[in-house]
């Protein structure tokens, strides 16, 4: 299953896939689009898209090592 911010915004068929499986989030990022500039919308959903993916993604700072 896809993450929220795994789907094109800009793909009417992803964005209709994206409401259905995260109603309240869609909602939340529609009136903000309405609320903010283009460009200050799309700062701030690369912001919140670019923050999620440092929480959720493994960091590779931690190589594995064999232990003999």
């Amino acid at each position: 299953m896809k993450n929220f911010f795994d789907y094109d915004i800009n793909n009417p068929d992803e964005s209709k896939e994206q409401l259905q499986q995260y109603p309240e989030l869609s909602k939340f990022y529609i009136a903000l689009s309405e609320e903010l500039s283009q460009d200050e919308f799309e700062n701030f959903y690369e912001a919140e898209k670019q923050s999620f993916y440092s929480v959720t993604q493994p960091s590779n700072n931690h190589k594995s090592k064999w232990i003999r």
